[in-house]
């Protein structure tokens, strides 16, 4: 029997090697524990009810439940703080939307548009002007000639310092050369809360975030700022119509931390395709008009990027600096 004892490099080698064949193991085993996905803003709002949907879509195409978590705070970037620190294993996602490409052109936390690793696009929505239905706007050029004669008083809801929505109104008072005074709130959902309870005057968020309440006669609706008119808002003109040229929208997707395993991101990008793919989860987007749309790894990636040039130019140009 040979008993001659390991030299330093041949015990780091067999230690590498065994570390280097559990770690396969554990990917190769990927997912055996529930899988963690990370709002960055509070329940109530279209990204929260998307991330909902998807996790219940989920259930049929894999062994462990998704679990949702609501980490909100400074417009997203606190959860996808998060996200982007947690160890790379796949068994911390985020939902992320388009201001992963906005935060970082205005000093607003720390994460920037190439630090999570983009699974799939699931979703895009385009921005909209709604009232309580008992304002006495009742189209938007009476909106927006009300904001131009008292500059600052109409108060106009978002869903935080340069999210999509606070973007959205200030590139409509850009268009108009109105002034709005801009309420942040940790989300879209209690922004809209904040419009029913008669705290603000308007909010610029998506037709999905106000749907409900536009069903129920509480809330209407006066402008979308699209290319064409919304599903389910049929009644409900473009911004273009009313001769003002501003398209302006949010998208939605699933995204991991930065180096996560190849084949760890390879499982998610399936169980994403086949998640979306599900008529559970098209048909709760339906009703809730939340537009689906679907990119895998690769071509989401391209999106966030050239939003990110995008919505770099748009924010400078405005001026918007983080308050």
């Amino acid at each position: 029997m040979n008993n001659t004892p390991l030299n330093r490099r041949q015990f780091a080698a067999l230690t590498g090697a065994a570390l280097l064949a559990g770690h396969a193991h554990a990917q190769a085993d990927f997912p055996n524990k529930p899988i963690e996905l990370v709002v960055p803003f509070q329940p109530g709002g279209g990204t929260d009810a998307l991330a909902r949907s998807f996790a219940d879509a989920t259930r049929k195409h894999t062994t462990q439940s998704v679990v949702i978590v609501n980490k909100p705070g400074a417009s997203g970037s606190i959860g996808w703080q998060d996200v982007m620190n947690a160890k790379p294993d796949g068994y911390r996602l985020a939902i992320v939307t388009v201001e992963l490409a906005t935060l970082a052109h205005m000093g607003i936390g720390k994460i920037q548009a190439a630090d999570l690793q983009p699974i799939a696009q699931l979703n895009a929505d385009q921005a909209a002007i709604t009232v309580r239905s008992d304002s006495p706007f009742n189209t938007v050029e009476e909106f927006l000639a009300a904001a131009k004669k008292e500059p600052g008083k109409i108060g106009v809801g978002n869903a935080g310092p340069g999210s999509i929505w606070h973007l959205a109104a200030s590139a409509l008072e850009d268009k108009t050369g109105v002034k709005f005074n801009h309420v942040p709130f940790q989300g879209a959902g209690p922004g809209v809360q904040a419009l029913l309870g008669g705290h603000i005057d308007a909010v610029a968020v998506s037709p999905a975030e106000v749907t409900t309440f536009v069903q129920a006669g509480k809330l209407k609706t006066l402008a979308v700022m699209a290319e064409q008119r919304v599903k389910g808002f049929e009644k409900v003109p473009t911004l273009k119509e009313r001769g003002i040229d501003l398209v302006i929208g949010t998208w939605r997707g699933i995204a991991a931390p930065k180096n996560t395993p190849p084949q760890v991101v390879a499982y998610l990008k399936d169980l994403a395709f086949k998640a979306s793919s599900e008529p559970s989860f098209r048909e709760t987007l339906d009703k809730q008009n939340l537009g689906f749309v679907y990119a895998d790894d690769a071509a989401f990636k391209a999106r966030i990027m050239k939003d990110n040039e995008y919505f770099k130019a748009l924010i400078t140009k405005l001026g918007i600096k983080a308050s």
